[in-house]
């Protein structure tokens, strides 16, 4: 092998890396951002489902009432998880968030016993929450509801505007990414374009010039993909062991159908640039191949 056809592999294996790594790079981004959507679903349910409502029940429920309430709330489908605080724990917890003994001046313990109530995720709604507190005002032993409207509404908002700028991002994020692969995969193509009219001037038809070009372009963006999805995966289960609370690998269908979207995405970028870098080429004259 003379030095010249060794000068030209290595320059060739050079700009395949090159390539590779600017599509590895480019869907890696994506890839963050994508996660970032879907955990930002996941991250805003942890803060839903912590939001607290309490109940007092009336001094003159007995034990049993309790336990009855206790399991109908248990049992009812906004519910994600319920605590049972008696008065006993309220003061305990109010002398040590506050500080202050409010038993030196009073012969007995004012406080209700209560349950603190925890909804799920797709109850966190200000609409949603009046309906249930209403429903559970009508109970004879609850004797008060109580909860931040302020708080749902702030953070309903701060969830809608969050989502959509990430929404917004991502879409912007995705067209560059589509600009950048097809800009880096035309300047390979476009490195080629005298094989390509040396090629058609001998009498190669278009389909048999224009197939290594696609052959080379899917086999590139299948392994940017694939070097992302594999970055991405160990980033994932390393945040994942470090922050297991916020369980980052809850919804895996939704990640493997991400990781599925880059790989696509990758292989569909790269072969329509280089389908249609190569056309565009392929109509070229020989005395515009320099400009």
């Amino acid at each position: 092998m003379s030095s010249f056809e060794k000068y030209q592999k290595r320059r060739l294996r050079l700009s395949s890396l090159s390539v590779i790594i600017s599509i590895t790079l480019i869907l890696f981004l994506l890839g963050v951002l994508g996660l970032l959507v879907l955990q930002s679903k996941n991250i805003s349910n942890k803060f839903k489902e912590k939001f607290e409502i309490n109940i007092f029940l009336d001094n003159k429920a007995k034990k049993k009432d309790i336990a009855k309430l206790q399991k109908l709330l248990e049992q009812a489908t906004y519910t994600k998880n319920i605590e049972f605080i008696s008065k006993i724990d309220a003061y305990n917890n109010y002398l040590k968030d506050v500080g202050e003994d409010f038993m030196e001046e009073l012969d007995e313990n004012p406080l209700k016993n209560g349950f603190n109530l925890y909804l799920k995720a797709a109850y966190f709604d200000l609409d949603k929450i009046s309906e249930i507190e209403d429903e559970l005002s009508k109970n004879k032993f609850i004797d008060d509801v109580s909860y931040s409207k302020a708080t749902v509404s702030n953070l309903s908002d701060l969830v809608q505007k969050t989502s959509f700028w990430l929404l917004s991002f991502s879409a912007l994020l995705g067209l560059i990414a589509i600009v950048l692969i097809n800009s880096y995969l035309r300047l390979s193509v476009y490195a080629k374009r005298f094989n390509i009219k040396t090629m058609q001037m001998v009498g190669a038809t278009k389909s048999f010039i224009r197939k290594p070009f696609l052959y080379r372009s899917i086999k590139l963006g299948m392994l940017g993909a694939l070097l992302a999805i594999a970055i991405l995966s160990f980033i994932l289960f390393y945040f994942n062991q470090k922050y297991a609370s916020l369980e980052l690998l809850k919804n895996k269908i939704s990640i493997a159908l991400l990781f599925l979207g880059i790989l696509i995405l990758g292989i569909t970028i790269s072969w329509l640039s280089t389908y249609f870098a190569t056309k565009r080429f392929l109509k070229l004259k020989t005395d515009e191949l320099y400009y």
